[in-house]
C-alpha cells in the first residue's frame, strides 16, 4: 500500500528495490528514519515486531494520532481551508515552535495540513495546487489499520538502535542525505551525525540496510571490512519536468549479502520445478 502522506526524501521510487534486498529472516523490523514510511507501508505486515521512528516530534505525533485516533483526526481536518492565508498562519506557528502547545490531535491536524498544502511537502511555502483534504481520508483509514501493531517512537537514532538491537533485529535506515541536511525541518543532522550513525550500526548484533546518496564522502565513510556497498539508481522526480528519464544515483549499504533473499527465492523455485518433474 501507499503512504498516507508525502515527505521530503521519501522512498516511493526506491521501495521495491529496498524491499527486495531485505534479509530472508528477521523478527524485529525497525525503521530508524521513518519519514513518510513508504517502505514500511509497502512491506507486507507479518509476524515480525515493527517499529516506526522519527526524530521529528510533530511527525511521530501525527503517526500516533493516525494509528490511535483516526476519526478524531479526520474530524479536525473536515473544515480545513485550502487557502494561502490559512497556510501562512499555520506555517508561522510551526516556525515559532508553537505546535507543541496544542493537544495531540490538534497538533497532528495542523502538521498534516502543513505537509499537504506546502510545496513539495517542504513545510515553508504554499503549494498553490487545489486539493480537497477529504479525498485523503480513505488513505488515513488504511494507514490506521496498517499501523495498529506498529510501535511509534520519537528517539535519537543512536538510542533507538541500542534499545532494539538483537540478533534477530533488522534496521532500515534512510537518513538525511549527505549535504542535503538543511532541507529537513526540525531535525539537526550534521557530518558528525553521519559518522555517529555509522559507528552505531557497525557494532550491532542484528542486520542493517542504509540508503544514501552516492557521493565520495559516503563511500569513504562506509569503506569498512564486511560492509557491502551497492550502486542503484532511480528516476529523479524533481528533474523529470526538465530532463525526462534523468536518473539519481544512490547507494544501498549493508552488513549482509543483500542477494540472500533473491537466492532463497531462486532455490525455492528450483525445488518447485524438481517437484513438478517428479509428479506422474
Amino acid at each position: 500500500m501507499n503512504s498516507f502522506m508525502s515527505w521530503l526524501g521519501g522512498k516511493k521510487a526506491l521501495r521495491d528495490a529496498v524491499l527486495a534486498r531485505f534479509p530472508p529472516y528477521y523478527e524485529r523490523y525497525i525503521e530508524v528514519f521513518g519519514g513518510a514510511g513508504w517502505v514500511l507501508f509497502h512491506k507486507p505486515p507479518g509476524m515480525d515486531f515493527e517499529v516506526y521512528n522519527d526524530f521529528n516530534g510533530n511527525l511521530a505525533n501525527l503517526y500516533r494520532c493516525v494509528r490511535d485516533n483516526p476519526n478524531k483526526l479526520k474530524y479536525k481536518l473536515r473544515y480545513v481551508l485550502d487557502s494561502r492565508e490559512d497556510f501562512d498562519w499555520i506555517a508561522s506557528l510551526h516556525k515559532r515552535g508553537l505546535f507543541s502547545r496544542f493537544r495531540d490531535v490538534d497538533r497532528a491536524a495542523k502538521f498534516y495540513q502543513l505537509i499537504r498544502y506546502s510545496y513539495a511537502s517542504g513545510l515553508d511555502s504554499f503549494g498553490s495546487q487545489p486539493h480537497s483534504i477529504w479525498s485523503d481520508f480513505p488513505m488515513i483509514d488504511l494507514a490506521a489499520r496498517r499501523l495498529q501493531k506498529v510501535v511509534v517512537e520519537n528517539k535519537d537514532f543512536e538510542k533507538l538502535i541500542r534499545q532494539y538491537d538483537r540478533p534477530v533485529s533488522f534496521f532500515y535506515c534512510d537518513p538525511p542525505y549527505f549535504a542535503t541536511e538543511n532541507y529537513y525541518k526540525d531535525v539537526g543532522f550534521k557530518t558528525k551525525d553521519h559518522i555517529r550513525l555509522r559507528d552505531s550500526l557497525m557494532d550491532i548484533k542484528g542486520k542493517f540496510l542504509v540508503s544514501y546518496n552516492d557521493c565520495p564522502e559516503i563511500r569513504e565513510l562506509w569503506d569498512k571490512p564486511n560492509i557491502h556497498i551497492e550502486e542503484i539508481s532511480r528516476l529523479n522526480n524533481l528533474a523529470q519536468r526538465y530532463d525526462g528519464g534523468c536518473q539519481y544515483a544512490e547507494l544501498l549499504i549493508s552488513n549482509y549479502d543483500t542477494s540472500e533473499r533473491l537466492q532463497a527465492v531462486r532455490q525455492l523455485s528450483l525445488f518447485d520445478d524438481e517437484t513438478d518433474n517428479l509428479e506422474v
